[in-house]
């Protein structure tokens, strides 16, 4: 299925990254580049930030991060099958649940960590 018009040599990043449906919508993208969240080729993305075809697009949302490369770039909203052809997917597969069980939680509520519960962590951890 062919996108309408021609597509630009590269586009901003927050238009970007809504139009391949990443975000709801363009204002949490740009949101979201002002926070940090989002980074392309290494470094921290700015809303305005110019990305074209064969960037690396790391997205920190909702606990989870998302790593793509643009095929195409594109500035407006598609539907899902042609936005799933703009981009590759390169995120790596979520641990297995049994690894996340077998990680020690601390309970909800229970506050900050002590100075001595930290150093018992520290040590778990191996450092």
């Amino acid at each position: 299925m062919a996108i309408s018009g021609t597509d630009p040599a590269s586009v901003r990043v927050d238009s970007w990254t809504w139009a391949i449906r990443l975000f709801k919508t363009r204002s949490a993208a740009a949101a979201a580049c002002r926070s940090g969240h989002v980074r392309v080729n290494g470094t921290t993305a700015k809303p305005a930030q110019a990305v074209k075809t064969g960037d690396e697009v790391r997205i920190r949302a909702a606990g989870v991060e998302r790593i793509v490369e643009v095929v195409r770039p594109i500035t407006k909203r598609v539907g899902a099958v042609v936005a799933v052809e703009c981009y590759t997917d390169n995120t790596p597969p979520p641990p297995p649940r049994e690894v996340l069980a077998s990680i020690p939680q601390r309970d909800r509520g229970a506050g900050r960590p002590t100075k001595r519960e930290r150093r018992e962590m520290d040590r778990l951890r191996g450092l």
